[in-house]
């Protein structure tokens, strides 16, 4: 397999943990967004001392310098992230490709972009490579960092 080039990279997803405070979340995305990169999907859950917030970025490489400069702990992994047709069986059929390949989905969420138009689909499996290739195989369009950065 030829080396990912910076278009056609897998996505990769930034995590930050965030303290239980009014505000913390604008003031994590307002420091994004200052640094001209933009938010392109992101997903929140909640306990009662933490929120973990995931984050699909225009320039992740930017973000993660940016958060080190800033002290901000944060986690990096790559996820899929497959363009889903507007057919209400779509994400079941996307979800039975998985299944068959039996792959576990640990995490999932909807992007807040759609550059083909298509509603798009985030998802982390115990192994993303294979499951972006069962999905590719399966006639989903996989897309790569590249898709998604402006």
């Amino acid at each position: 397999m030829p080396p990912a080039t910076a278009k056609s990279a897998p996505i990769r997803q930034l995590s930050v943990f965030l303290q239980n405070r009014v505000g913390s979340l604008m003031a994590l995305i307002k420091l994004i967004q200052e640094h001209s990169i933009e938010v392109l999907g992101i997903s929140m859950q909640d306990t009662t001392e933490m929120t973990l917030v995931r984050l699909i970025l225009s320039d992740p490489d930017s973000a993660a310098m940016l958060f080190i400069e800033k002290g901000i702990p944060h986690a990096d992994c790559f996820i899929i992230v497959v363009e889903l047709s507007e057919s209400d069986r779509r994400l079941t059929e996307c979800l039975s490709a998985l299944l068959a390949a039996e792959l576990n989905i640990e995490f999932c969420y909807p992007l807040l972009v759609r550059p083909g138009l298509f509603p798009l689909f985030a998802l982390h499996c115990d192994d993303v490579d294979m499951g972006a290739d069962v999905l590719s195989q399966a006639g989903f369009k996989v897309l790569c960092q590249g898709d998604l950065s402006r």
